[in-house]
């Protein structure tokens, strides 16, 4: 004679096997308990309702399917939660739950481990970079560290990399609330960082910039260094490739605020494989270019962080117009400027900073529905 808790168990097995098979249909909605394939363990709800989710938005390979089931959570979080109507509960552990209750976050623990070791397969040796050439310009970049980082990247593969005895240093700078986006950015695709909200919630508790937006600082501390020729603020991005000696430079990326959300919390799955150098490097090499084609609206500085932000764009301005050394562009690039949509930051001047889209053309901005798209690209 059967149990209910026999009939649990059937009726969940029952589920696996529709998923494996392609299926959508909710657990909370699933009845049938015809004899399927069992085994010792279940897989853990996070799992099964990231395949049904899989399933729901593409076809996922037999192979996807099975590194889903395996898989576990990484980072921090519930273990592998149970079916609902299964077993018996228990007195101690997380009660079971229904798959379709989970939060984004759950699902994309488990989304984001498996994105973490298709980087790393797709992971191969590097071109050779080009020679440097004979006849450059000795420049070094600092400042804002997302267009620092960008430029030297594509200049550097155009065999001019920074460096060299008597060097100019251009400390590149923007508008305050672009540089703070920028500096998360940094952060989310190198070896560690907070997400958007809690990155503002420190910068304002410190009650100050950090170090690499302090611009004059930055320019203290390079010409207090040896070796170093003439050392000034950059601006005015037009002016940057005259004082590299390049004809012109492609614009830094601009990331969406999702998809730089995904390559944090990708990072953080990295970081259980490799050291901080390399995850910075993978997720630089590999996952950037795929993520910089993503649309979506950037960074935004929420009002209840808009007047320090303003007071802070103000007080670097004071000092870039005291400044005696060279600034090159209008000192009011450094202001927080607010226009457009409500919530939304257009800077009208400075390093292309893209404008958003109306809120009828903007694209889905889920963390998760992005992840599930790159299993799946990764997947054919």
């Amino acid at each position: 004679m059967s149990t209910s808790l026999d009939t649990g168990r059937a009726r969940a097995w029952a589920w696996v096997a529709h998923l494996r098979a392609g299926g959508t249909t909710p657990w909370a909605a699933w009845e049938t308990t015809d004899p399927a394939e069992e085994s010792r363990f279940l897989p853990g709800a996070q799992q099964l309702e990231l395949l049904r989710r899989l399933n729901a938005a593409g076809r996922p390979s037999a192979t996807l399917v099975e590194r889903v089931l395996t898989a576990s959570a990484p980072g921090r979080g519930r273990p592998d939660l149970e079916l609902v109507g299964v077993d018996e509960e228990r007195r101690f552990g997380p009660p079971p739950v229904d798959p379709a209750t989970l939060p984004d976050e759950e699902l994309l623990r488990v989304a984001t481990g498996l994105l973490a070791e298709d980087v790393l397969a797709a992971d191969a040796p590097a071109a050779e970079p080009r020679p440097p050439r004979r006849l450059r310009v000795r420049y070094q970049l600092a400042g804002d560290p997302w267009l620092a980082a960008a430029h030297t990247r594509a200049l550097t593969a155009d065999g001019r990399p920074p460096g060299g005895q008597g060097r100019a240093v251009h400390v590149l700078g923007c508008d305050v609330a672009t540089m703070l986006a920028h500096t998360w950015g940094a952060g989310a695709f190198g070896p560690a960082a907070p997400s958007w909200p809690d990155f503002l919630a420190r910068v304002r508790a410190r009650r100050r910039l950090p170090e690499r937006l302090d611009l004059p600082g930055a320019v203290a501390r390079f010409e207090a260094r040896p070796h170093t020729g003439r050392v000034g603020v950059v601006l005015d991005p037009a002016a940057l490739p005259r004082l590299v000696g390049v004809r012109r430079l492609a614009p830094a990326p601009e990331v969406a605020v999702h998809a730089t959300e995904l390559a944090r919390q990708v990072g953080t799955a990295l970081s259980l494989h490799v050291v901080p150098a390399e995850q910075a490097r993978l997720l630089t090499e590999r996952l950037l270019p795929r993520l910089a084609r993503e649309e979506g609206p950037r960074p935004v500085v929420p009002p209840e962080h808009r007047d320090w932000v303003e007071d802070a764009g103000f007080a670097l301005r004071q000092r870039l117009l005291r400044a005696r050394y060279p600034v090159v562009g209008d000192a009011d690039a450094v202001l927080a400027q607010w226009s457009g949509y409500p919530g939304t930051r257009v800077s009208p001047r400075g390093w292309a900073v893209a404008t958003p889209q109306r809120r009828e053309e903007r694209p889905n901005t889920s963390v998760l529905d992005l992840a599930i798209d790159l299993l799946l690209e990764e997947d054919r």
